[in-house]
C-alpha cells in the first residue's frame, strides 16, 4: 500500500470515530488499595479532550461493572450516586478525585493490591475507546510547589 493510500485510509478511519484519541489527555490515574473480599473500589484521574466530549463509562477485566459516580456530603451523611456520563469541555482539565466524581469497580473478581496496575478501557461518546491504567496506591503525592 502506497504512504499516500494510507494515509488516506489513517484520515478515513479518525472521521469515522468523529475524533482521535489523540486528542484525549488522561493524567494520574490511580485506584485505591482494596482488602481480600471487598466488592467496591474507587477510581481518580484527570482527563483532557480538545473537542467537546462526554465520559460515558469503560470496562475493566478485575470487576464485573465500571460505574461512573458522584459523592457529595449532605450534612454529616456522605451521598453516593451513579451518573449516566461526565462532560468533558473542549480543552478544560476534568478531575475525577476523592470527594467528588469518580469511577468505581463493582464486583470485584480480586483486590486491588498496592503497586499493581488495573487496566481500563475508558468509553467516550465521541472518541470511542481509550485504554489505560490506573496505578494502585493509597493516594498520589502531592504536586510540588516552587516559588
Amino acid at each position: 500500500m502506497s504512504a499516500l493510500r494510507s494515509l488516506f485510509v489513517a484520515a478515513a478511519l479518525c472521521a469515522a470515530t468523529g475524533a482521535s484519541l489523540a486528542q484525549v489527555k488522561v493524567e494520574a490515574a490511580w485506584a485505591r488499595p482494596t482488602v481480600p473480599g471487598q466488592q467496591g473500589g474507587g477510581g481518580y484521574l484527570s482527563i483532557t479532550s480538545a473537542a467537546a466530549d462526554r465520559l460515558l463509562g469503560g470496562s475493566t477485566p478485575v470487576a464485573e461493572r465500571f460505574e461512573l459516580h458522584t459523592m457529595s456530603m449532605k450534612g454529616d451523611v456522605m451521598e453516593m450516586r451513579q451518573v449516566e456520563s461526565i462532560a468533558l469541555p473542549a480543552g478544560k482539565k476534568v478531575e475525577l478525585k476523592p470527594g467528588g466524581l469518580h469511577v468505581m469497580f463493582i464486583g470485584l473478581k480480586e483486590p486491588l493490591k498496592l503497586g499493581s496496575k488495573v487496566p481500563v478501557t475508558l468509553k467516550l461518546e465521541k472518541g470511542g475507546e481509550l485504554k489505560v491504567e490506573f496505578e494502585v496506591m493509597s493516594r498520589p503525592a502531592a504536586p510540588a510547589h516552587n516559588h
